[in-house]
Protein backbone atom coordinates (compact mmCIF):
# COMPACT_ATOMS: atom_id res chain seq x y z
CA UNK A 1 0.00 0.00 0.00
CA UNK A 2 1.31 3.81 -0.49
CA UNK A 3 -0.57 6.54 0.95
CA UNK A 4 0.41 9.96 -0.14
CA UNK A 5 -0.44 12.79 2.03
CA UNK A 6 -0.20 15.82 0.48
CA UNK A 7 1.30 18.83 1.28
CA UNK A 8 -1.67 21.17 2.30
CA UNK A 9 -2.34 18.29 5.06
CA UNK A 10 0.93 18.58 7.38
CA UNK A 11 -0.14 20.68 10.47
CA UNK A 12 1.87 24.20 10.31
CA UNK A 13 2.65 26.26 13.51
CA UNK A 14 3.92 30.23 13.07
CA UNK A 15 5.27 31.13 16.21
CA UNK A 16 7.01 34.30 14.82
CA UNK A 17 10.24 32.72 15.22
CA UNK A 18 9.91 29.56 13.77
CA UNK A 19 7.44 28.71 11.17
CA UNK A 20 7.03 24.62 10.73
CA UNK A 21 5.05 21.88 9.46
CA UNK A 22 5.04 18.95 11.72
CA UNK A 23 4.54 15.76 9.53
CA UNK A 24 2.99 13.10 12.99
CA UNK A 25 1.70 14.32 16.33
CA UNK A 26 4.12 17.06 18.09
CA UNK A 27 3.92 19.91 20.84
CA UNK A 28 0.01 20.80 20.69
CA UNK A 29 -0.84 19.26 17.91
CA UNK A 30 -2.05 16.22 18.66
CA UNK A 31 -3.92 13.48 15.74
CA UNK A 32 -4.95 9.77 17.74
CA UNK A 33 -4.69 8.47 13.72
CA UNK A 34 -1.13 10.10 13.12
CA UNK A 35 1.49 9.47 15.88
CA UNK A 36 4.22 7.82 14.09
CA UNK A 37 5.38 5.32 11.22
CA UNK A 38 6.67 2.11 11.78
CA UNK A 39 9.19 3.35 14.08
CA UNK A 40 9.41 6.97 13.11
CA UNK A 41 8.35 9.27 15.48
CA UNK A 42 9.03 12.96 14.44
CA UNK A 43 9.36 14.49 10.91
CA UNK A 44 9.73 18.48 11.24
CA UNK A 45 10.12 21.05 8.51
CA UNK A 46 11.80 23.52 10.27
CA UNK A 47 12.66 27.85 9.52
CA UNK A 48 13.92 29.66 12.13
CA UNK A 49 14.67 33.27 11.98
CA UNK A 50 18.30 34.72 12.46
CA UNK A 51 19.08 35.58 16.40
CA UNK A 52 16.31 33.17 17.69
CA UNK A 53 16.06 29.36 18.56
CA UNK A 54 15.46 26.36 20.89
CA UNK A 55 16.61 27.40 24.12
CA UNK A 56 18.12 24.55 26.67
CA UNK A 57 15.35 21.62 26.54
CA UNK A 58 15.19 18.00 27.55
CA UNK A 59 15.12 14.51 25.29
CA UNK A 60 15.39 10.81 26.46
CA UNK A 61 15.07 7.54 24.60
CA UNK A 62 14.85 8.70 20.77
CA UNK A 63 17.47 9.00 17.75
CA UNK A 64 17.52 12.47 17.40
CA UNK A 65 18.63 13.46 13.33
CA UNK A 66 19.15 17.16 12.24
CA UNK A 67 19.37 17.44 8.25
CA UNK A 68 20.03 21.54 7.76
CA UNK A 69 18.67 22.39 4.23
CA UNK A 70 20.03 26.35 3.58
CA UNK A 71 21.49 28.32 6.10
CA UNK A 72 23.45 27.03 9.43
CA UNK A 73 22.15 26.57 13.07
CA UNK A 74 24.18 26.27 16.50
CA UNK A 75 24.15 23.44 18.49
CA UNK A 76 25.44 22.47 22.29
CA UNK A 77 24.45 20.03 24.68
CA UNK A 78 24.90 19.01 27.52
CA UNK A 79 27.45 16.27 26.62
CA UNK A 80 30.01 19.30 25.92
CA UNK A 81 29.49 18.81 22.18
CA UNK A 82 28.93 22.55 20.16
CA UNK A 83 28.69 22.59 16.56
CA UNK A 84 27.37 24.66 13.44
CA UNK A 85 25.61 21.99 11.41
CA UNK A 86 24.90 23.70 7.84
CA UNK A 87 23.73 22.86 4.92
CA UNK A 88 25.10 19.29 3.57
CA UNK A 89 25.62 18.21 7.37
CA UNK A 90 23.47 15.90 9.02
CA UNK A 91 23.83 15.99 12.60
CA UNK A 92 22.38 12.73 15.01
CA UNK A 93 22.12 12.76 19.06
CA UNK A 94 21.26 9.29 20.89
CA UNK A 95 19.34 11.03 23.69
CA UNK A 96 19.49 7.40 25.85
CA UNK A 97 19.02 8.09 29.28
CA UNK A 98 18.70 11.61 29.06
CA UNK A 99 20.34 14.74 27.75
CA UNK A 100 20.06 18.33 27.02
CA UNK A 101 20.75 21.07 24.11
CA UNK A 102 19.72 24.30 22.84
CA UNK A 103 19.82 25.00 19.48
CA UNK A 104 20.40 28.64 18.03
CA UNK A 105 20.17 30.39 14.43
CA UNK A 106 23.28 32.84 14.80
CA UNK A 107 23.67 33.62 11.56
CA UNK A 108 22.30 36.24 9.14
CA UNK A 109 19.70 34.63 7.15
CA UNK A 110 16.82 32.13 8.38
CA UNK A 111 17.79 28.60 8.59
CA UNK A 112 15.62 25.57 7.05
CA UNK A 113 16.36 22.48 8.32
CA UNK A 114 14.38 19.04 8.91
CA UNK A 115 14.62 17.44 12.66
CA UNK A 116 13.96 13.72 12.50
CA UNK A 117 12.99 11.31 15.51
CA UNK A 118 13.18 7.62 15.65
CA UNK A 119 12.83 5.34 18.40
CA UNK A 120 15.81 3.61 18.97
CA UNK A 121 16.03 -0.24 19.48
CA UNK A 122 17.18 -0.20 22.96
CA UNK A 123 16.99 1.46 25.91
CA UNK A 124 18.62 2.84 28.92
CA UNK A 125 21.91 3.65 25.99
CA UNK A 126 24.35 6.23 27.20
CA UNK A 127 23.62 9.25 25.35
CA UNK A 128 26.14 10.19 22.51
CA UNK A 129 26.70 12.56 19.77
CA UNK A 130 27.65 12.23 16.01
CA UNK A 131 27.89 14.26 12.97
CA UNK A 132 29.34 14.55 9.26
CA UNK A 133 30.08 16.57 5.90
CA UNK A 134 28.97 15.92 2.72
CA UNK A 135 28.94 17.09 -0.76
CA UNK A 136 25.40 17.59 -2.56
CA UNK A 137 26.94 15.49 -5.54
CA UNK A 138 27.36 12.43 -3.43
CA UNK A 139 22.98 12.17 -3.60
CA UNK A 140 23.12 13.28 -7.07
CA UNK A 141 20.64 10.90 -9.39
CA UNK A 142 20.70 8.11 -6.81
CA UNK A 143 19.50 7.20 -3.30
CA UNK A 144 22.53 7.72 -1.19
CA UNK A 145 22.24 6.84 2.84
CA UNK A 146 23.75 9.14 5.02
CA UNK A 147 22.73 8.15 8.75
CA UNK A 148 21.42 4.75 9.75
CA UNK A 149 21.67 1.84 12.06
CA UNK A 150 22.61 -0.47 9.46
CA UNK A 151 26.29 -0.66 9.73
CA UNK A 152 26.55 0.95 6.64
CA UNK A 153 30.17 2.75 6.19
CA UNK A 154 30.21 6.45 5.74
CA UNK A 155 26.96 6.89 7.44
CA UNK A 156 26.41 9.11 10.43
CA UNK A 157 25.19 5.89 13.03
CA UNK A 158 22.45 5.89 15.01
CA UNK A 159 20.89 2.83 17.25
CA UNK A 160 17.99 1.65 15.06
CA UNK A 161 17.68 -0.79 12.47
CA UNK A 162 16.88 2.08 9.75
CA UNK A 163 18.46 4.60 7.27
CA UNK A 164 17.70 8.16 6.27
CA UNK A 165 18.65 8.52 2.21
CA UNK A 166 19.08 11.84 0.21
CA UNK A 167 18.41 11.99 -3.45
CA UNK A 168 18.25 14.56 -6.00
CA UNK A 169 16.87 13.42 -9.28
CA UNK A 170 17.13 15.58 -12.62
CA UNK A 171 14.16 15.31 -15.22
CA UNK A 172 13.71 11.72 -16.75
CA UNK A 173 16.07 9.84 -14.03
CA UNK A 174 14.61 7.31 -11.86
CA UNK A 175 16.16 5.00 -8.67
CA UNK A 176 15.05 2.02 -7.21
CA UNK A 177 14.54 1.02 -3.44
CA UNK A 178 13.85 -2.71 -2.45
CA UNK A 179 11.01 -2.90 -0.14
CA UNK A 180 10.67 -5.93 1.66
CA UNK A 181 8.40 -7.55 4.18
CA UNK A 182 8.34 -6.35 8.24
CA UNK A 183 9.59 -2.65 6.54
CA UNK A 184 8.18 0.44 5.77
CA UNK A 185 9.08 3.40 3.54
CA UNK A 186 8.82 7.05 4.34
CA UNK A 187 9.52 9.32 1.52
CA UNK A 188 9.16 13.27 1.83
CA UNK A 189 9.79 15.54 -1.44
CA UNK A 190 11.57 19.01 -1.25
CA UNK A 191 10.95 19.95 -4.36
CA UNK A 192 9.72 19.21 -7.88
CA UNK A 193 7.78 16.59 -9.07
CA UNK A 194 8.23 12.69 -8.77
CA UNK A 195 6.24 8.89 -9.91
CA UNK A 196 6.41 6.46 -7.14
CA UNK A 197 5.33 3.65 -8.73
CA UNK A 198 1.95 4.49 -10.28
CA UNK A 199 1.65 7.58 -7.78
CA UNK A 200 2.62 11.37 -7.83
CA UNK A 201 3.95 13.48 -5.76
CA UNK A 202 4.77 17.54 -5.89
CA UNK A 203 6.80 19.56 -3.46
CA UNK A 204 6.14 18.99 -0.02
CA UNK A 205 4.64 15.84 -0.18
CA UNK A 206 4.68 12.70 1.33
CA UNK A 207 4.14 9.07 1.18
CA UNK A 208 4.20 6.29 3.44
CA UNK A 209 4.52 2.79 1.97
CA UNK A 210 3.83 -0.63 3.38
CA UNK A 211 4.92 -3.06 0.43
CA UNK A 212 7.02 -5.77 -0.54
CA UNK A 213 7.23 -4.49 -3.98
CA UNK A 214 10.24 -2.83 -5.46
CA UNK A 215 9.52 0.76 -5.49
CA UNK A 216 10.53 2.92 -8.72
CA UNK A 217 11.28 6.66 -7.59
CA UNK A 218 11.54 8.91 -10.98
CA UNK A 219 11.46 12.48 -11.17
CA UNK A 220 9.04 14.36 -13.49
CA UNK A 221 11.46 17.77 -13.19
CA UNK A 222 14.32 18.05 -11.02
CA UNK A 223 13.87 16.81 -7.73
CA UNK A 224 15.03 16.74 -4.19
CA UNK A 225 13.81 14.15 -1.39
CA UNK A 226 14.54 12.36 2.09
CA UNK A 227 13.62 8.88 1.50
CA UNK A 228 13.50 6.89 5.08
CA UNK A 229 13.25 2.98 5.66
CA UNK A 230 12.20 1.73 9.12
CA UNK A 231 11.21 -0.86 10.82
CA UNK A 232 6.99 -1.33 10.91
CA UNK A 233 6.94 -1.98 14.37
CA UNK A 234 3.66 -4.13 13.94
CA UNK A 235 4.89 -6.15 16.55
CA UNK A 236 4.94 -3.47 18.84
CA UNK A 237 2.38 -4.18 22.05
CA UNK A 238 1.37 -7.63 23.92
CA UNK A 239 3.41 -10.72 22.74
CA UNK A 240 1.84 -13.92 21.40
CA UNK A 241 2.57 -15.76 24.63
CA UNK A 242 0.40 -12.65 26.51
CA UNK A 243 -2.46 -13.19 23.98
CA UNK A 244 -2.86 -16.48 25.44
CA UNK A 245 -3.72 -15.39 28.63
CA UNK A 246 -3.75 -16.90 31.67
CA UNK A 247 -6.12 -18.18 34.43
CA UNK A 248 -6.00 -17.79 38.02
Amino acid sequence: MIEIIKASRRHFSDFGWLKTYWLFSFSNYFDPHNIQFGALRVFNDDIVEPGTGFPTHPHAEMEIVTIPLEGEITHQDSMGNKAVIKAGDVQRMSAGTGLTHSEFNLAEKPVHFYQIWIFPDEKRLAPTYDQRTYDAGDWKNRLFPVASGQYIPGTVTFHTDATIYRCALEAGKAVTHEATAGRRIFVYLTAGSISVNDHVLVAKDQARIDTEEPLRLKAIERSDLILIDVPSCKGWGYSQETLKGQKK
